[in-house]
């Protein structure tokens, strides 16, 4: 795991710090440094450091001090003189080791440039001398964020550099990863320079935060997790079969789709691995429909609903919601039939639901971001999985999935998620932890297949084996 610290959280750790603030400085900008020749910086390469007045143009400074002694051509742009005594006694070291320190200017040729103006206590907008600089067409490194955007919403008021790595120090920030966060941050790089500590805002999943169950020696087909998806309707036939499909290829030992009687031999002809249960008599359900369908649950770990279930449905929802005494999740039109939030705190039973960021407003009334994801597991008990880049999961912990990319943006890619998270819950995981794990390895699953291809749902469904054990 990886935590996420705040701006604020961020200036508290530099004034906790027990070393000088000169040893921090001298280690950041030679991280700095390092990322540039890293990116190119080497022997007679023309390097400008653009330095601000305070700690993070004190960076530059160290920086393109240690270039300089490399053969780097290096030259400091400064908006003005240094203003902390730090950033004072950095660039006194600088004109020592003889880098050229100008005054900002207009934008001059070079190989790379090192945006040291602002970091992360930056709010805001650029001043108008920076503007031209920060429409640079040569290669960026960018000294804690790039500046002009916000550290802490990860919003730009302006104009704002766009950054091909940036490097920061002990923790990311919140504006590295969300809103226009990452597509202005490029790679971004976290250096230890010897802070401690810190309560991070919420932390990024990796690999080892992702579990996945193992089957028993002694396992058959229904201790190994049974799920039921209910939903299909006439026109949204492929939502139920991909989430299926997903919690069968996710590792449930068992899987059925609960279907309007009507499209129960269509379903029956798409997989023969797939089980199949129509209700009632039409092509979609009907509130009477309920006591038939919790019937046909009553035997499974986890129910999915929502997938393919259509519009019109609030009173076959909230009859469902009310019956059924087991771990839910609900997902596409089964959050879009919920009366509000108030619905999921009535249930005394474990729920996950999984909306993206439409669905999240139309359940709430608010703007999704990870915040309001927070206050509505908090007010509600159900675990979220707001799906976004990156994604959010909301239990009692909150955590950030970045392993999904552009890619997953195509039709029934979320219908896979869901039946994934769904069979890792009935696997035996606890709900956060199954969404958690289900986002991180349905991203996984994604970037592999984009390395071969186009990614559409029913290989992203067939590619979720590969990531289950």
């Amino acid at each position: 795991m990886k935590p996420v610290i705040t701006p604020e959280e961020s200036a508290r750790l530099d004034a906790a710090a027990t070393d000088p603030v000169e040893t921090l400085m001298e280690r950041a900008g030679l991280a700095v440094a390092l990322a540039a020749v890293a990116m190119g910086a080497t022997y007679g390469r023309r390097v400008v450091v653009l330095a601000g007045p305070g700690n993070n143009g004190g960076d530059g400074y160290v920086a393109a001090r240690y270039l300089v002694q490399r053969g780097v051509a290096v030259e400091v742009r400064a908006l003005t003189r240094p203003k902390s005594a730090v950033a004072a006694w950095a660039c006194q070291g600088a004109l020592a080791a003889g880098v050229p320190v100008r005054d900002l200017g207009e934008p001059a040729q070079a190989d790379l440039v090192i945006d040291a103006l602002f970091g992360a206590g930056f709010r805001g907008g650029l001043p108008d001398q920076v503007a031209p600089w920060a429409a640079t067409e040569v290669p960026v490194l960018a000294v804690d964020i790039p500046s002009g955007l916000d550290a802490a919403t990860g919003q730009a008021a302006g104009p704002v550099f766009r950054a091909d790595r940036t490097v920061t120090f002990h923790a990311l920030k919140v504006g590295h990863l969300i809103n226009q966060g990452p597509d202005l941050c490029g790679r971004v790089q976290v250096s230890d320079i010897g802070l401690v500590g810190g309560e991070g805002e919420f932390l990024v999943c990796e690999e080892s935060d992702a579990p996945r169950p193992l089957r028993h020696r002694h396992a058959h087909k229904w201790s190994s997790g049974s799920v039921a998806v209910v939903g299909g309707s006439e026109g949204l036939t492929g939502a139920a079969h991909l989430a299926a499909r997903s919690a069968l290829k996710g590792g449930a030992g068992s899987v059925t789709i609960v279907c309007p009687a009507a499209l129960q031999p269509l379903y029956a002809g798409m997989a023969a691995e797939i089980m199949t249960a129509g209700i009632g008599d039409g092509n979609s359900f009907a509130p009477a429909d309920v006591p038939a369908v919790l019937g046909t649950v009553a035997r499974y770990d986890v129910v999915a609903l929502g997938p393919g279930l259509g519009g019109g449905q609030e009173s076959f929802v909230a009859g469902l919601l009310e019956g059924w005494e087991g771990p839910l999740v609900i997902d596409a039109d089964g959050i879009n039939a919920l009366a509000g939030p108030q619905t999921l705190s009535d249930r005394a039973f474990p729920t996950l639901i999984t909306p993206h960021v439409g669905e999240f407003r139309r359940l709430t009334g608010t703007e999704a971001s990870y915040q309001s994801a927070r206050d509505l597991t908090a007010a509600t008990g159900a675990v979220v999985l707001l799906k976004g880049s990156p994604t959010f999961v909301a239990g009692e912990g909150l955590w950030a999935i970045t392993s999904g990319g552009v890619e997953l943006a195509t039709i029934g890619t979320g219908d896979v998620l869901t039946g994934l998270v769904a069979a890792l819950w009935a696997r035996g995981l606890d709900p956060e932890s199954a969404a958690r794990s289900g986002a991180y390895w349905h991203g996984r699953a994604g970037a592999a297949i984009v390395e071969r291809g186009t990614v559409t749902a029913e290989v992203l469904a067939s590619e979720i084996s590969r990531f289950a054990w």
